[in-house]
């Protein structure tokens, strides 16, 4: 078998429920205003499941991706979820995938948690996967149904998280080039979604901020050493979309125009590991992403987790 040192995102796709949310809708439920949170986060509305479960965003992102990528479900070799909040302790949110979608049945599929990074971990554990395969191509979704973890009576947490998914059909490839970088601060005090209790997503706001504005920056300098290229040299930069004073402070230290940045949080809110497929997929989508474009994408949340990944389309 033939191991390739690259990686190719060949099919893009996501999904968000309908019922939108405004900032105006939470005015009526907790003490907070749409300037009050759009000023501070970016964010102007989000998107909750009323009817849907975790796995069919799941599925319907996965069938986009795989559409768009023109392929037959029968040649995925591999099936990875990255979500905190799946529908069942068992069976995975993936299993449910292979099932609906019509993936072979003789691969693996299965979840992992990063939190926020969760997609960008997938991506790295699919590519090790893909090189042990004898089948093409791999999917690797982020899903999350945050709705179900927030306390509705806290306005720093509630008005901040969105539900959604994206995914993407990745390949093995010696003409695109890819690196990768994945990192872990154990921390169950600064962001926690508890498994019993309250079962509320309990976050300190000021460390998460500190946090994303070190570690973003410094990851992607890490990457474009690996990459030999200069901030310049990049065409896209994606970051998960948590705050737009973060991808704002971000922007800055790298010293790059905040246009390079895609930003699409003021739609769908903080959507945790599916916030960056969600976003390739709508650049693609918008024929912002061109053939030998060079994109790189960060994320951080909670674990403490962070990643970064530089592609080349």
């Amino acid at each position: 078998m033939q191991v390739k040192d690259g990686l190719r995102i060949v099919g893009l796709g996501h999904y968000v429920p309908d019922n939108t949310v405004t900032n105006d809708d939470l005015s009526k439920i907790v003490d907070t205003n749409d300037e009050w949170i759009a000023t501070r986060t970016g964010i102007r509305k989000r998107h909750f499941v009323t009817t849907e479960r975790n796995q069919d965003m799941a599925i319907a992102a996965a069938k986009m991706a795989i559409k768009d990528a023109g392929i037959d479900p029968l040649e995925i070799g591999a099936c990875i979820v990255a979500t905190i909040r799946p529908d069942n302790m068992t069976p995975a949110v993936a299993c449910m995938v292979q099932k609906e979608v019509g993936l072979p049945t003789e691969i693996p599929c299965f979840d992992i948690n990063a939190a926020c990074s969760g997609f960008m971990y997938g991506v790295r554990v699919m590519r090790g996967m893909l090189m042990q395969s004898d089948k093409r191509y791999g999917l690797v979704i982020g899903s999350e149904t945050l709705s179900k973890v927030l306390n509705m009576e806290d306005r720093g947490t509630c008005i901040l998280f969105g539900d959604g998914a994206g995914a993407a059909v990745i390949e093995l490839s010696d003409d695109h080039r890819y690196f990768s970088i994945l990192g872990t601060k154990g921390d169950d005090e600064v962001l926690v979604c508890p498994n019993d209790g309250d079962r509320f997503v309990r976050m300190n706001g000021q460390e998460v901020f500190k946090f994303a504005v070190s570690t973003a920056p410094d990851t992607i300098n890490q990457i474009l050493d690996m990459a030999g290229l200069s901030a310049d040299d990049i065409d896209h930069y994606v970051c998960h979309q948590a705050n737009l004073r973060i991808i704002s402070s971000v922007a800055k230290k790298c010293k790059q125009s905040i246009d390079k940045f895609y930003v699409n949080l003021d739609e769908y809110g903080n959507t945790s590991s599916a916030s960056i497929p969600i976003a390739l997929s709508e650049m693609k989508q918008k024929g912002l992403l061109k053939s030998g474009d060079k994109v790189v994408c960060a994320g951080f949340g909670g674990g403490l987790t962070w990643c970064g990944a530089y592609f080349e389309i």
